[in-house]
């Protein structure tokens, strides 16, 4: 199917999945398979300058306390930016979160974010980062007199706002360019949406096994309805009530945000809290292991058997099926690297 060019700007190549391959950069882009993006262009129109600032600062350690965090310590592009072999985050003095690092992935579509969804505009998700003191551990103000001090970011934000005089909402704005860019579109699962490809025996048995047991939270083709559920994790030692934390209503209690399942092979460990090492043991905690609580899904509810009903078999075919949700041109998209 053909791409939805939204926003066009500069060209250049690159280098894609190992192959040499000259590619137009054109800004953001839609596959026409998906829905309509949330985010609100009109207010942060793309441009190169705005794009390759975001992508400095995103990369930066500057903007942490100590300057040793950079956002892409805990969003890692090899691992569809999410911090590999780590259950939670770790920041500043070697600190550790609660929470394992989300994927910084079709942020676009999004219309909340966090576990919680305790932040509901992009341009202002990095100041929950930035300013928790076991991550990032700084202050807004300190930020931005960081960067006016600088021997070359001034310059580089003239060239892309106008004013050389940094300012948060332009800081942020630039920071959302770059994110927004993370889009994950082009794994064997789009390829077959696209008539490109056509799925193995094995994986098209774990396909229909996903849609009638897990499609109606992680819903095609983002592969979540970010809604907020419980999904029977027994609670760990630090009791994290999730959704109930923002929302301030105890029928949400334990309720997180249902993650994308896209290049869920190389975003490890899984779960709120990265319980979980490997994409199996994830699998089988819907057949084995959900714990039932008040506010426990309905759809983990059967007949007094909570969980999927699912065999060892059907395990096996839905870890096959999951596995063409891997995007390796994202994985390796130099464009997203840090320069």
């Amino acid at each position: 199917m053909k791409y939805i060019h939204l926003f066009l700007f500069a060209t250049f190549t690159f280098l894609s999945c190992g192959k040499e391959k000259a590619n137009t950069f054109v800004g953001f882009v839609a596959p026409s398979h998906f829905p309509k993006p949330l985010y609100k262009f009109e207010n942060n129109a793309i441009t190169q300058e705005k794009f390759e600032l975001g992508r400095q600062l995103f990369y930066d350690p500057l903007i942490s306390y100590d300057k040793t965090i950079s956002c892409g310590s805990c969003h890692i592009q090899t691992s569809a930016f999410t911090h590999h072999s780590h259950t939670v985050s770790h920041g500043i003095f070697d600190q550790l979160g609660i929470r394992n690092a989300p994927a910084v992935m079709n942020l676009a579509w999004a219309p909340s974010f966090m576990w919680d969804g305790g932040i509901t505009d992009l341009d202002l998700l990095p100041i929950a980062p930035i300013t928790n003191h076991v991550e990032m551990g700084d202050t807004m103000s300190n930020v931005i007199d960081k960067l006016n001090a600088h021997p070359t970011y001034p310059s580089k934000f003239k060239k892309a706002f106008g004013d050389e005089k940094v300012n948060t909402a332009n800081f942020l704005k630039a920071l959302s360019q770059f994110m927004v860019m993370c889009t994950s579109t082009q794994s064997k699962y789009d390829d077959v949406v696209n008539g490109k490809a056509t799925f193995t025996a094995d994986e098209e048995a774990g396909y229909n096994i996903f849609k009638s047991q897990c499609a109606s939270c992680h819903k095609e083709p983002l592969f979540t309805d970010y809604s907020y559920r419980n999904n029977g994790l027994k609670p760990s030692n630090v009791n994290d009530i999730g959704r109930a934390l923002v929302s301030l209503d105890n029928n949400e209690k334990y309720k997180f945000k249902v993650p994308s399942l896209r290049n869920i092979e190389h975003t490890k460990p899984y779960m709120h809290d990265g319980r979980y090492r490997t994409l199996q043991a994830a699998i089988q905690h819907y057949k084995n292991n959900v714990t039932d609580m008040e506010t426990l899904d309905p759809l983990l509810k059967n007949d007094k058997i909570y969980g999927l009903l699912l065999s060892e078999s059907d395990v096996s075919l839905l870890e096959k099926f999951l596995l063409t949700l891997s995007d390796k041109s994202f994985l390796s998209n130099p464009i997203l690297s840090e320069q």
